[in-house]
């Protein structure tokens, strides 16, 4: 078989478990479907997520469900502010056997899993945050001078609740940017309420099932990364990153005059792994610019900020990114 044929037959083959993923997922946490997926496409592309959304919202339900359905051995985090970093990576203690001889032994934190969950992130000190993050960047923790690395694959969905600012830090700038994707949690409609109330206020409730193992989490990793994308889709992705910096000659008036940073390479590499995962999940071989469009909201959210002027005015990053996203696109599909 050629390699094309092999990668079609492949990623043929990994539709089929995500939409039983997606399925078994739904069972638990009724509705949201773009949640859904954009949780699936951050462990699709081996990244991080960070939800963010109000209590109540079914977050930890969701990141539970999905430790359940990928095969992860998944922990969780509470975090607040007497959270040390020792709680997360873990320490040395100091132990005495039978024969009355001491050594240290390294007890693990909860960071050696697969699926951290890191729930309300911004109430932890800036040094409990910045030895997750780290973590988070090199896959591997170092505690008493000696490098441990973590499990493959290794994943952190973050929460946030966007209201209840008081005795939070909030996260630095260039620690959101190793957050792959931003994941809006909204409010359920009507209908999928009603269903949330039925199904999970009786006597039993729906279980989820296994459908991927670590190894086929993996292997559908190294997949999506052999995935075509098309220059066209490139060029969007270049396009659509540069226009949202004010200093290049590309941005418009309206950005120039809006935002007080861009984002940097690191949104670009993000946007052409999730543009392929959004393909998967939606059973195509390939990405296309409507992909860029539809992530361009939850992968340069957090990589970008407005300056005051515009906060004042009463300016939203949301639409700024769909109105120049939309433009963009259609320029080039005009020419």
């Amino acid at each position: 078989m050629s390699d094309h044929a092999d990668l079609v037959a492949g990623i043929e083959a990994l539709e089929d478990k995500l939409a039983q993923a997606r399925a078994s997922i739904t069972r638990r946490f009724i509705g949201q479907e773009r949640v859904v997926d954009l949780t699936l496409s951050a462990l699709l592309c081996g990244g991080h997520g960070l939800l963010i959304g109000l209590p109540g919202l079914g977050k930890t339900r969701l990141v539970e469900t999905l430790s359940t359905v990928m095969g992860l051995n998944g922990n969780r985090v509470q975090f607040t502010p007497d959270l040390m970093p020792a709680d997360i990576l873990g320490s040395e203690i100091l132990e005495t056997d039978s024969e009355g001889r001491r050594a240290f032994r390294f007890v693990e934190g909860p960071i050696f899993c697969q699926l951290l969950m890191a729930d309300e992130i911004n109430r932890a000190s800036p040094r409990t945050q910045s030895a997750l993050l780290q973590a988070m960047q090199e896959r591997r923790v170092t505690v008493a001078g000696q490098d441990r690395p973590l499990g493959k694959p290794f994943h952190v969905l973050a929460t946030q609740n966007p209201i209840e600012q008081e005795g939070t830090y909030p996260l630095p700038e260039a620690q959101l940017d190793r957050f792959l994707v931003q994941i809006d949690v909204e409010y359920p409609d009507r209908a999928t309420e009603r269903d949330i109330l039925i199904a999970t206020t009786g006597v039993a409730e729906e279980e989820a099932h296994e459908v991927f193992s670590e190894t086929e989490l993996l292997e559908a990793q190294t997949l999506l990364r052999r995935m075509p994308v098309g220059d066209a889709v490139v060029e969007s992705i270049l396009d659509l990153v540069r226009a949202f910096r004010p200093e290049d000659a590309t941005a418009d008036d309206r950005v120039r005059q809006t935002v007080a940073w861009g984002p940097g390479p690191r949104a670009a590499q993000a946007l052409m792994l999730t543009v392929r995962a959004r393909a998967l999940l939606q059973g195509r071989l390939a990405p296309s610019v409507e992909d860029v469009v539809a992530m361009a909201r939850p992968v340069l959210t957090h990589r970008m900020a407005l300056n005051f002027a515009a906060r004042a005015r009463g300016d939203t990053l949301t639409g700024l990114i769909t109105e120049t996203a939309t433009r963009i696109t259609r320029i080039e599909a005009a020419a």
